[in-house]
């Protein structure tokens, strides 16, 4: 008796020795006609019984419950009726070897153990079917659906050859991947010159008449690679395949056909230099070392023939200072600056016989930014080419076949204004303005020898409309409508307001109506504050989320705080260590302002924002938690303590200016208020319905942000939706996630404001 219960207990050891071969995580990629989707088990053991639930990162689904989990010696089959999913597989060194089915579908699936790393607290993400039924409360016979507004174009991102033979441009197939084709102008044949597939192509543009170079990061990374490829599709490669490392474009060296000049933090991760980089060959060659590392380069400044001419670096953390040389050697300080400040090249003066003579745009003797032509090397203006009274100007363009003369400046104000400045461009706007008198138009790209320019023209109705230009004859040609789906004179009005803060400031900002608050009716208030903060801006012009909420009968309010860009140092330094209070206030006073004109019922007004338009969502649901109906937040901060502790490496540099614009944590005055404005520690305050929206591989905003709110408000018992996208970055970037989140906004909405 003794002999067979041993016997018994070695069998049952030996089964809790073979299941356990099975646990852990594992990983595989199934092919779903040409579309790779990673699929990932996680089978746990608990007590001899096996359990198994499974991740699709690409559709940020999580902890999806598979219902049965059964082994046989080498075999495992894994399988939920409800979804119809069933994994059959067998275990061959270290890997499970098998076949998934679902919809009547057979694919190979191989599976390897991997250790799990989705970031964050993977148990916190609503269910895939939470998120529908939230989605489902949009009902209405509504002519427009989310995918009108937010399917990208058939085509788009449209460019011209420098020789004009060919034009490129993006096409979207079936799938939903956004390939490059490259079109010959003259006998219409077609090639793919870059297939997308798992990654999104995050830009593309001509190096020269046989090749493009391209960008890609990893689900959202902001670790961008550069790519080049021949405009048939061959010779693909990637020019810089460097782990970790981000890469950006300083100059694509237009009297070079073969080199760009790109800047890599490949030797610290916090420090950029600058490379030659060939595109036909991958030959790199570093051009300056930074190596000054407590006061690192943050910008380099290259001439047309790839020589450095200047660069901008920070001095303790706070201060940027500029250097440059005239003799290609010797770098000379020219310019101390605090951090309102602005000094920057422009481009050099090449119609000038002096070398050293460069457009800046500077603020340094004015509040508003301002053009001056400027001799760098005796370090005075020679003259101001350019300026506005009430608005920082932005830039310029030079004609390259015309000996570099100016061909106009812009800025923006309620709107962004092109000022001809050559006789040939006067020509030339004259001509486009009179062809299309109710829109403003940008020249999108143009031929090396202006023979033929590309024309996109925008309102705040029209999403755009390329047209080609030939000067010579006069002539304009349709190309595309990016979405002749929406009709312009269906669209809701954007319009440019201005409102007296309570402390007696000038706010600027946009309101989008819909037809019920033309009408004379107080209609649902959305209110939505830009990211950055410092430095950026709302614009004028046709906005996807604007149009979308005046679709259902929401009012939109944008509102260009004190710290927001392009209306003079002053405005932007008075909302410095005001992030959370006097830069929030503004916010609430533009909703008392659009109270005040009839246009927002006072009980139905919601905030939604994304980055620091997140925190402000936040911040505004415990700063005045009786103002907002509800909340919508989108990679959004919660705690200011610890989005200063993730930074990514290429951010370090610039921890001092953070803690100079938001709060310096070390200071225990700033600590006291950085604590009174994280709403992290304020989610007593949060009376109403709030929803959180996170890329699980967001660099700038790291997922614990947002993990934080919604388990602190979930231990208070409060419910939160929760949409977290393992295969996105700050803010989604691919059209499904896209849709699907503002589907299930619109529920959400639909819950709270109707």
């Amino acid at each position: 008796m003794k002999k067979s219960i041993t016997l018994i207990l070695l069998f049952c050891m030996s089964i809790l020795g073979f299941a356990q071969e099975f646990t852990g995580d594992w990983k595989g990629t199934l092919d779903v006609q040409g579309t790779k989707l990673d699929l990932i088990f996680h089978i746990k053991n608990d007590n001899g019984k096996l359990s198994t639930t499974m991740d699709v990162p690409m559709q940020g689904a999580s902890g999806i419950p598979l219902d049965k989990t059964e082994t046989k010696a080498n075999d495992i089959t894994i399988s939920s009726s409800k979804m119809g999913i069933t994994y059959v597989g067998k275990l061959e060194k270290n890997q499970l070897v098998g076949t998934y089915k679902q919809g009547g579908m057979e694919l190979p699936l191989t599976l390897s153990k991997f250790e799990n790393k989705l970031p964050g607290n993977t148990a916190l993400p609503s269910s895939k079917e939470e998120l529908q039924a939230l989605a489902a409360k949009d009902k209405g016979n509504y002519k427009y659906r989310v995918e009108d507004y937010f399917a990208k174009p058939k085509a788009s991102s449209f460019g011209l050859s420098p020789d004009g033979k060919y034009m490129s441009y993006q096409e979207k197939d079936a799938n939903l991947k956004n390939h490059v084709y490259v079109k010959n102008i003259k006998t219409g044949e077609v090639k793919r010159a870059i297939e997308e597939k798992g990654e999104v192509i995050r830009g593309f543009g001509w190096k020269n008449n046989n090749y493009l170079i391209y960008l890609m990061d990893k689900g959202g990374n902001e670790n961008y690679h550069i790519y080049s490829v021949k405009i048939d599709g061959t010779d693909n490669k990637e020019l810089t395949p460097y782990d970790g490392v981000k890469v950006g474009i300083l100059s694509f060296l237009k009297e070079d056909s073969q080199h760009i000049i790109v800047q890599m933090n490949k030797n610290n991760r916090q420090i950029n230099e600058p490379y030659k980089l060939n595109i036909v060959n991958g030959e790199i060659k570093q051009l300056f070392t930074n190596e000054d590392l407590q006061n690192p380069i943050m910008g380099y400044d290259f001439d047309k023939d790839g020589k450095l001419r200047g660069y901008t670096k920070i001095k303790d953390g706070i201060f940027t200072q500029y250097y440059y040389t005239a003799d290609g050697k010797n770098f000379t300080m020219l310019k101390e600056m605090g951090m309102s400040d602005s000094f920057s090249v422009l481009r050099y003066n090449y119609a000038s016989p002096n070398p050293d003579d460069a457009y800046v745009l500077t603020n340094l003797n004015s509040d508003k930014a301002e053009i001056q032509l400027y001799d760098l090397k005796l370090n005075k203006p020679i003259k101001t080419v350019f300026a506005n009274n009430d608005y920082d100007v932005s830039g310029m363009a030079t004609s390259r076949k015309r000996g570099y003369e100016v061909d106009y400046f812009s800025y923006t104000g309620e709107k962004t204004i092109v000022v001809p400045q050559s006789k040939y461009f006067k020509n030339i706007d004259k001509k486009i303005r009179k062809q299309f008198p109710k829109y403003q138009y940008v020249i999108a790209d143009y031929t090396d020898d202006e023979s033929m320019y590309l024309i996109a023209v925008t309102s705040d109705k029209l999403v755009g409309k390329y047209y080609t230009y030939d000067p010579k004859k006069n002539e304009f040609k349709f190309l595309y409508d990016l979405m002749p789906q929406l009709k312009e004179e269906e669209m809701a009005e954007m319009r440019p307001i201005s409102f007296k803060s309570r402390d007696g400031k000038t706010i600027h900002g946009y309101i989008t109506l819909p037809k019920a608050a033309l009408e004379g009716k107080r209609v649902p208030l959305i209110v939505n504050p830009h990211g950055g903060p410092q430095g950026i801006r709302d614009r004028w012009g046709f906005n996807p989320e604007t149009q979308l909420f005046a679709s259902r009968g929401y009012a939109t309010l944008q509102v260009n705080f004190r710290i927001s860009g392009g209306y003079g140092k002053d405005f932007l330094k008075s909302g410095f260590k005001q992030i959370g209070r006097k830069a929030m206030d503004d916010v609430e006073d533009g909703v008392q302002y659009s109270i005040n004109q009839g246009w927002a019922d006072k009980d139905k007004v919601a905030i939604y924002g994304a980055s620091h338009g997140g925190y402000a969502v936040l911040r505004g649901m415990t700063k005045t938690p009786d103002l907002y109906a509800c909340g919508v937040d989108y990679v959004g901060v919660s705690n200011i303590f610890t989005f200063m502790n993730t930074f990514p490496a290429y951010w370090k540099p610039y921890t001092k200016m953070m803690k100079e614009i938001w709060y310096d944590v070390e200071d225990p005055k700033e600590k006291e208020i950085a604590t009174e404005v994280s709403p992290v520690f304020h989610i007593d305050k949060i009376k109403k319905p709030l929803f959180v929206i996170q890329g699980g591989n967001d660099p700038r905003v790291n997922i614990n942000e947002s993990d934080q709110i919604v388990e602190g408000l979930r231990k208070k018992g409060f419910a939160v939706p929760y949409m977290v996208k393992y295969d996105e970055g700050h803010g989604f970037a691919k059209e499904e996630n896209q849709i699907e989140l503002y589907k299930t906004m619109l529920g959400f909405f639909a819950e709270n404001l109707k």
